[in-house]
């Protein structure tokens, strides 16, 4: 359906990658995975039509309609949600008029048999595209996909340009998915969403017959739906036939292969080249020594893989602090609406966070999950109850909100440097090295960095100081699944108390022992893991349903 063949791209002069080639087959979900700059979204766009590559080519069978999702999400306005969705399958508005074109031409009383089988033929074949591609039922379908994407039937004839940028890019997408189309390239479609609006999406694609090509860092959304993976990184371009897990497996097969290969060669040509250096002086062995230096100069030398540079967190000494980090009384937030009217976010939660609690905060996007952190915090105040953090508590704060307040026109290292004055250079360059900036990557200015970027700039700053509790608010946002994976790794190794809100559920389930969870005006606690939460939320469901 699309073969990508021999595909060199440029950037700046650079190449992306040389020599890439790949294939999307009929109804195939394959993964685009590497790391941020890697050129992942270059493929998308190499596909989409909106690049050429430098050589090569990407070909596209006849017929074969693709959507596209990307992070741009365009503009617009001047018409509700439900309309703007509908609107996103121009295919089926183009087959609507030309049916109702031919029902006209057929309704001519002077129209000749010939004429009239060539209208009935047309009329046949678009009629089964249209059906095919849901045009009967095209508003049910999108008032359906605006549902599952979290956005409320109430909302559904709100006209587009009210709602905010996040809640656009969820429109943005349900433009896509309405189109029905054969390929669907996807880049990071679960960013601006929340847990139970991915869980909606991954069973749309699963069900999904068309073929998916996406990119995204939620590695168990990925893992459940794709069969394929196609890594970029260092310039090339390597597929995996399975899941994520699969690939990860095989590729750390494949690094041991490559490393004993590469061991295999160096101590060949260790002795041919001892061989050479010992004889060459010799006349007697002239010949045996020139045919080994012809025999090296036409090896192909192995290569060790160089594996992608990680993040090298190394955790501050931490006090230990009381048992008790963090009481609730009776807390209770409202915020004014437009009408200075109170709306409630939650309230009447009493809880106790304890030493070295990793809690999650989980609940919808608007439930309250940040304004219940920024109460935490002291970043705003209660409208009722009190929050008493412990006396030899330090509490540090990441949240969404940071990434906007960095000062755009300063440097990394400039930035690093006015969050910790007291630090000398060497030290600020260290800890920038072990969060991926490394030489002239720390004078590159604030503004162009992407989100994943200005994350590891703040998260720099708040894992060296030592902090005992920490409230995260969505710090896996941006950051590309090593990355995740390595914060993670820092996090339960962290000795303290971590409060966090994350949609990421590989993430979930690897750190948290209690979860609180927002919703519809309260917060509960459940006293379990991540598992425990999930269990006990299906057996409610179930005894709902029951008692219905």
């Amino acid at each position: 359906m699309v073969n990508i063949s021999n595909v060199t791209k440029l950037m700046g002069g650079t190449p992306l990658y040389t020599d890439a080639s790949f294939q999307i087959y009929a109804g195939q979900k394959v993964g685009l995975v590497g790391p941020n700059g890697a050129g992942k979204t270059t493929f998308f766009r190499l596909i989409a039509g909106e690049l050429k590559p430098d050589k090569g080519s990407v070909s596209i069978q006849n017929d074969v309609h693709i959507a596209y999702f990307s992070q741009d999400s365009g503009e617009m306005k001047g018409r509700t949600a439900l309309l703007e969705v509908v609107a996103g399958n121009e295919r089926i508005g183009e087959l609507a008029g030309r049916l109702k074109a031919h029902e006209e031409a057929l309704s001519n009383p002077e129209l000749q048999p010939a004429q009239m089988e060539s209208i009935l033929e047309k009329l046949g074949n678009e009629q089964s595209e249209f059906e095919k591609l849901g045009g009967y039922e095209i508003e049910n379908n999108a008032q359906t996909i605006l549902t599952g994407l979290g956005i409320h039937p109430r909302d559904h004839n709100t006209p587009v340009e009210d709602f905010s940028s996040g809640w656009k890019m969820r429109i943005a997408l349900a433009k896509v998915l309405i189109r029905l189309p054969d390929l669907i390239l996807m880049d990071e479609p679960t960013n601006y969403l929340d847990m139970e609006t991915i869980i909606w999406l991954e069973e749309w694609l699963r069900s999904f017959k068309g073929a998916v090509l996406m990119t995204t860092h939620d590695r168990v959304f990925m893992n459940r739906i794709i069969e394929k993976v196609v890594e970029v990184d260092n310039g090339t371009v390597t597929v995996y036939s399975g899941n994520y897990d699969f690939y990860e497996q095989e590729k750390a097969v494949r690094f041991k292969q490559n490393e004993a290969e590469f061991r295999r060669q160096q101590s060949m040509l260790k002795k041919e080249e001892e061989f050479i250096a010992r004889f060459k002086a010799r006349a007697s062995h002239a010949a045996q020594v020139q045919s080994r230096v012809k025999k090296l100069e036409k090896i192909e030398r192995v290569e060790i893989a160089a594996d992608q540079l990680e993040m090298n967190i190394v955790l501050p000494e931490i006090s230990r602090g009381g048992n008790d980090v963090i009481t609730i009384k009776s807390l209770a937030k409202a915020w004014k609406n437009s009408d200075n009217n109170d709306k409630l976010v939650f309230s009447g939660l009493d809880a106790h966070v304890h030493r070295q609690d990793k809690i999650a905060v989980v609940g919808v996007n608007g439930a309250g999950k940040s304004t219940f952190l920024k109460v935490l915090c002291g970043q705003t105040p209660p409208t009722e109850g009190e929050v008493l953090v412990g006396p030899s508590i330090s509490i540090g704060y990441f949240g969404q909100s940071a990434l906007e307040a960095l000062n755009a026109d300063r440097t990394v290292f400039e930035e690093i440097q006015g969050r910790l004055p007291l630090e000398n250079n060497g030290v600020l360059r260290n800890l920038l090295a072990a969060f991926l900036f490394r030489g002239d990557d720390v004078h590159k200015k604030l503004k162009v960095l992407s989100g994943g970027e200005k994350t590891r700039v703040l998260l720099a700053h708040l894992l060296f100081v030592p902090h005992n509790c920490l409230v995260l608010d969505e710090p896996t946002n941006h950051l590309d699944i090593k990355s995740r994976e390595i914060l993670l790794d820092a996090l339960k190794r962290y000795q303290g108390t971590v409060l966090l809100v994350s949609h990421d559920r590989f993430f979930l389930h690897s750190i948290v022992n209690r979860v609180f969870e927002v919703d519809r005006g309260v917060i509960r606690v459940y006293e379990g893991d991540y598992s425990y939460y999930l269990e006990k939320k299906s057996h409610d469901r179930v005894s709902l349903k029951a008692t219905l």
